[in-house]
Formats: C-alpha cells, sequence, structure tokens
C-alpha cells in the first residue's frame, strides 16, 4: 500500500467522494470484507458488496485473499492507498491553470500548487512504471516573523538567495541536462485550537516535601 494516491479519472473521483464509498475506503485501511465492513459501519452486506466493487473497477481497493466460506468465495479487500487526493486534471478544461491567473494574486499560489500536484503525480506514476526512482526536493518549515517589516526583508533576502543560486547552477545548453521546476512559497499558517492540557496534569498537584526524618 502507497501512502498517497492521485486521483485523475472524473469517475474514480466521484467514487472515491461519495459518503458511502469513502467510509468504505477508511474502513479498508485495514484487510477486510464486504462482510466485516458491513458489520463495522452498520450497513447490509449487498449494498457494501456493490461499493465494494465499483472502488475495485476504479482501483481504490483490490483483492488481497480469496477464501472459501459457508460455500462461498470471501474476497478480503484493502484500500489501494493510506490516503487519497483528487488530481486538479480530473476537472478537465475547468481545472487552474497559473497561465489562466494574476500573478499578483492569491489564487496564482492555489494555481502553482494545483500545477504540482498534476505533474507530479504524473511523474510519479511514470517513475513506478518504470521502476525508477523520481529525483524531487521538499522543504516545509514555520517561521514567526516579529513584523511586516521583518517578513518584508526575509523575502527580499530569499528572492536574491533563490536567483543567486538559479544563476549558479542554470545550465541550459548543455546536452544531459534536465529542466526542473522550483516553486518557492510562503502564506499564513491557518489557526490551530490551542492544546489542552491533559486532564491528570491540571489536577495533580505539587508533591509537598518535608525536612527529613
Amino acid at each position: 500500500m502507497i501512502d498517497v494516491s492521485v486521483i485523475e479519472e472524473p469517475a474514480a473521483a466521484a467514487a472515491a467522494l461519495d459518503p458511502i464509498r469513502a467510509s468504505i475506503l477508511l474502513a479498508l485501511a485495514e484487510p477486510g470484507s464486504a462482510t466485516t465492513v458491513a458489520d463495522s459501519l452498520g450497513l447490509p452486506r449487498q449494498k457494501v458488496n456493490y461499493h465494494v466493487r465499483t472502488l475495485e473497477a476504479h482501483g481504490l481497493v483490490r483483492v488481497v485473499e480469496s477464501r472459501q466460506r459457508r460455500g462461498l468465495t470471501e474476497r478480503v479487500m484493502i484500500a489501494t492507498a493510506k490516503s487519497f487526493m483528487v488530481s486538479p486534471a480530473a476537472l478537465g478544461a475547468l481545472a487552474v491553470e497559473p497561465e489562466k491567473t494574476d500573478r499578483l494574486s492569491t489564487r496564482y499560489l492555489i494555481a502553482l500548487g494545483a500545477r504540482m500536484v498534476r505533474e507530479v503525480a504524473e511523474l510519479a506514476r511514470r517513475a513506478d512504471a518504470a521502476k525508477q526512482p523520481l529525483a524531487s526536493l521538499s522543504i516545509d518549515t514555520e517561521i514567526c516573523f516579529a513584523s511586516a517589516a521583518d517578513r518584508a526583508r526575509f523575502t527580499a533576502e530569499l528572492q536574491a538567495s533563490v536567483l543567486e543560486l538559479a544563476a549558479k547552477y542554470h545550465h541550459a545548453t548543455t546536452p544531459t541536462g534536465r529542466w526542473h521546476r522550483l516553486i518557492v512559497a510562503a502564506y499564513p499558517r491557518p489557526a490551530t485550537p490551542p492544546e489542552r492540557p491533559d486532564r491528570t496534569e491540571r489536577t495533580q498537584r505539587p508533591e509537598r516535601k518535608g525536612p527529613p526524618r
């Protein structure tokens, strides 16, 4: 089972987004049959089996074992990935493109992210088929700026550093060279609810230490 599967076919996306089928996919993170999934979700086995067949037809689940049970063949299934993502390619001509977006708007960042998902998913699929590794780089970090002025200075320094590195290693005329995309992005971190201390930590009193006896 791979970590992430990117769905590009519209029909497969529709299958994965259906609430019942999504719950079946979640249940099949571990091997299970239509019977065990039906029991866990409280649904009729025939209904679950119908949806499992649809998910299988779109490559979202696969058979891991077939066994005889009470004169019938029971198929044990598992999801083909731990998690799924719908590619913008599933929208066809409606998919966002950076070329159609204002470069100065925040929507341009969304368009860049969408293009990256689409392109990297295709490259990863080709690499998997060829049983070859895909050279890639990802950097993910967080930074808290003390002020807007600090953020502006950081942006200017980062831009200068990236341009300097790009100029140093860019060789457009090298016959064996291979073009790469480099995207650097920053945006405010979404607010997260504050962590609540454990109940035992909140009620625990400090231990009193008296003089040695």
